[in-house]
C-alpha cells in the first residue's frame, strides 16, 4: 500500500480503533492484497506490451517474406518476357538463356518459393500458438486479480459498518478513496477479462440478427433521455457471435454517448453493402478527436482524456473484434462536431 495513504489512516482514524489492534489487521490485508494485485497487472500490461512488439516483429518479417517472394515471380516473368522475344534457339542463346539453365532457373526458383512459404508457415503457426498461450495467460491473471479486489472491497465495507460513528469526514473521505482505487482496478481487469475472451469465442459463429444485438445494448444501458437516436429498422444478419458482436457496438455506441457535452447528443447508426463486406458506421455529434489520435485510439490502455475510471480499452476491443471478422475499423473526425466510426465485416 502507498506508505502516504497508511500514515493518513492511522492519523486519522480514532484512538479507540488504533488501539484495538483490529486496524493492524485490516490494513495488512489490504496491503497483501493490493501489492498482489498491482504486480500481476504489471505483469499483464508487460505481457499485452510484448506480445505487441512480438506481433509488430513478425508483421515485419512477413512483410519481408512476401517482398522476397515477389522478386522471385518478377523474375519468372522477366525470363517469360525474354522468350516471347523470339523463341528460336540462337535469340535464346545472344540472351545467354539455353534450355537447359531455364530448367534450372526455375527448378531453383521453384524450390525458393516453397522455402519461403514453408517459412511462412511456420511463423504463422508460431504466431498462432503465441498469442493462444498470451490469451491463456492473460484469462488466468485477470482471473486471479478478481478475489484479492474483493477482499479489499469487503474490509472497506466491514470498516464503514463497523465504525462509521468514530470515523471523521476526512477518515470517510479516504475509505472512499480506497473504493474509487478498487473499482478503478476491478474495470481495468474486466476490460482485459473481454478483450481475451474474443478470441476464446471467435470459434462460435452463426448466424446473427444484430438489430436484436443493438436493442439489448440500448436497454440495458441507460444513456439518458436527452438523445436521438436514429438506426435502421432492418440491419444485416451477420455470421459471427453474440458476445463479440455485442462488445464491438456497445463500445462504439458508449463512446459516442460518454465523450458527447452537446446539450442535444445524438447518434447515428448505419451500413452499406460492399459486395465482399458490410460496412458500418456510428455517427456522433460529440467532442471529437484530433487528427493526430486516429491511430492512438485503437491502441490498448490509451486514454485521450484522464477518465479515472476508464480503462482505455473500449477501440482496442472494437478493433479486435473487427480485425477477427476479416474487416478494417477507421474514424472521421472534427473537433467539437463529431466523430464517425466505420469499419467492415467480412460476410
Amino acid at each position: 500500500m502507498n506508505p502516504l495513504l497508511k500514515r493518513q489512516i492511522r492519523k486519522y482514524l480514532p484512538e479507540d480503533i488504533r488501539e484495538s489492534g483490529r486496524l493492524d489487521d485490516f490494513i495488512d490485508a489490504i496491503d497483501k492484497s493490493y501489492v498482489n494485485s498491482d504486480n500481476q497487472f504489471a505483469m499483464l500490461q508487460r505481457a499485452t506490451m510484448v506480445s505487441s512488439k512480438e506481433l509488430s516483429e513478425a508483421s515485419e518479417k512477413l512483410k519481408k517474406e512476401s517482398d522476397a517472394q515477389k522478386e522471385i515471380i518478377e523474375k519468372l516473368k522477366n525470363v517469360i518476357n525474354t522468350l516471347r522475344i523470339d523463341g528460336s534457339e540462337e535469340e535464346s542463346t545472344l540472351e545467354n538463356i539455353t534450355t537447359l539453365k531455364l530448367v534450372d532457373f526455375i527448378d531453383n526458383q521453384t524450390k525458393e518459393i516453397l522455402r519461403v512459404n514453408q517459412q511462412k508457415d511456420e511463423l504463422v503457426k508460431n504466431l498462432e500458438k503465441q498469442n493462444q498461450e498470451l490469451n491463456d495467460y492473460t484469462h488466468m491473471i485477470s482471473h486471479d486479480l478478481v478475489s484479492p479486489l474483493q477482499s479489499i472491497e469487503t474490509l472497506t465495507q466491514w470498516l464503514i459498518d463497523d465504525h462509521r460513528e468514530c470515523l471523521n469526514e476526512e477518515g470517510r473521505s479516504h475509505v472512499d478513496m480506497i473504493s474509487d482505487h478498487v473499482e478503478k482496478i476491478d474495470t481495468l481487469v474486466e476490460s482485459i477479462r473481454k478483450y481475451s475472451r474474443i478470441s476464446r469465442t471467435s470459434t462460435e459463429k452463426y448466424k446473427l440478427d444484430l438489430n436484436n444485438v443493438i436493442d439489448t445494448i440500448l436497454r440495458e444501458q441507460n444513456f439518458g433521455n436527452n438523445i436521438r437516436v436514429s438506426i435502421p429498422e432492418k440491419l444485416p444478419k451477420v455470421f459471427g457471435e453474440t458476445f463479440s458482436f455485442k462488445e464491438l457496438f456497445f463500445n462504439l455506441i458508449n463512446n459516442a454517448f460518454k465523450f458527447n457535452n452537446k446539450e442535444e447528443k445524438s447518434l447515428e447508426l448505419g451500413y452499406e453493402d460492399k459486395n465482399t463486406h458490410w460496412q458500418f458506421y456510428v455517427k456522433d455529434n460529440g467532442k471529437g478527436i484530433e487528427e493526430i489520435y486516429f491511430e492512438k485510439v485503437f491502441v490498448a490502455f490509451s486514454k485521450l482524456e484522464n477518465d479515472y475510471k476508464s480503462a482505455g480499452m473500449g477501440m482496442a476491443i472494437a478493433k479486435k473484434v473487427v480485425e477477427m471478422y476479416g474487416g478494417e475499423i477507421w474514424l472521421e473526425s472534427e473537433v467539437n462536431v463529431g466523430t464517425t466510426v466505420y469499419f467492415t465485416i467480412k460476410k
